[in-house]
């Protein structure tokens, strides 16, 4: 078998952040200036990262960002007023509320008040709507979209290809499925999830195996075809005393077993979370086109 193919993340976000900053510049020549406004709700330190990067990316690459922190006992209407407020804000083109929210707050509930025009999580039903019906004004979820860009960067054939879909989130598992059986990727698809029976076997079959359950390292080398290709969507923090933060970050994949039975596989990190950011900044070009017009 030859030896396995390591789809490098950071390499492909890179790119599409260059055609993002290009983008963004011939907006802006024509007098809109892309605007994305980030919710931070609460002190969660992973969260904090997300935004911190995501900040980060837009004034890299020119694009307005407003950042809003908010103390985690925000009432949900306080919320709620926030993203009206944004919702009719003609400077903010997209809106993104960072998950997980405190307890006392109804997620589904503000991810419906968001504007779908606006919703560039791609979470909102209209845009849940959108991906199904293959309307490419929608927003697809960005991890999705994320590794869909990385198995097309890399030529990975989808078309008749056996898909699994560890994980049946509205964030990555049905988006990621929805993906893969549209008319452009053409895979046959199986959702698989904890109450799966013989879990194992269902992920042998898989030409495409993607693992977006959030436990760490559950997928072993004896459930991977040889020659498959695994998409990692997990990002897991496991105690490691000899790390100077106390912990290391692991995918859903045992890695080290797994990747010598693969044609291909996305690295833990630098796989598939850098795309994630990436896609979110091409939404936001999108969202401030599509206003545009």
């Amino acid at each position: 078998m030859a030896p396995t193919r390591i789809l490098d993340g950071k390499a492909i976000a890179a790119t599409v952040l260059d055609e993002c900053r290009a983008e963004a510049a011939h907006l802006i020549n024509l007098g809109t200036v892309p605007g994305l406004a980030v919710v931070l709700v609460g002190d969660d330190p992973a969260s904090k990262v997300y935004v911190g990067s995501k900040v980060r990316t837009c004034h890299e690459l020119g694009i307005h960002s407003r950042k809003i922190e908010l103390p985690a006992a925000t009432t949900q209407d306080a919320l709620l007023e926030v993203v009206r407020s944004l919702n009719a804000d003609s400077a903010i083109h997209g809106i993104l509320v960072q998950s997980p929210l405190p307890p006392h707050i109804d997620e589904e509930a503000i991810v419906r008040a968001i504007d779908p025009r606006k919703d560039v999580d791609g979470f909102h039903p209209e845009n849940v709507a959108k991906l199904a019906l293959e309307d490419p004004t929608g927003f697809v979820p960005c991890t999705p979209a994320g590794c869909m860009k990385l198995l097309e960067t890399a030529g990975i054939d989808t078309h008749g290809a056996e898909a699994v879909v560890i994980g049946r989130s509205m964030i990555v598992g049905k988006p990621m499925a929805l993906l893969l059986v549209s008319k452009k990727a053409n895979a046959t698809v199986t959702i698989a999830h904890s109450r799966s029976k013989d879990l194992p076997a269902i992920c042998r079959r898989a030409d495409i195996l993607v693992a977006a359950v959030g436990r760490p390292e559950m997928v072993k080398a004896d459930w991977v075809k040889p020659g498959a290709v695994v998409i990692d969507v997990g990002i897991n923090r496991i105690e490691d005393a000899s790390k100077k933060s106390g912990f290391r970050l692991v995918g859903d994949v045992a890695y080290e077993e797994v990747a010598p039975r693969c044609a291909a596989i996305t690295p833990v990190p630098g796989g598939v979370g850098p795309m994630t950011i990436a896609m979110l900044m091409k939404n936001t070009l999108q969202a401030a086109r599509q206003q545009r017009a």
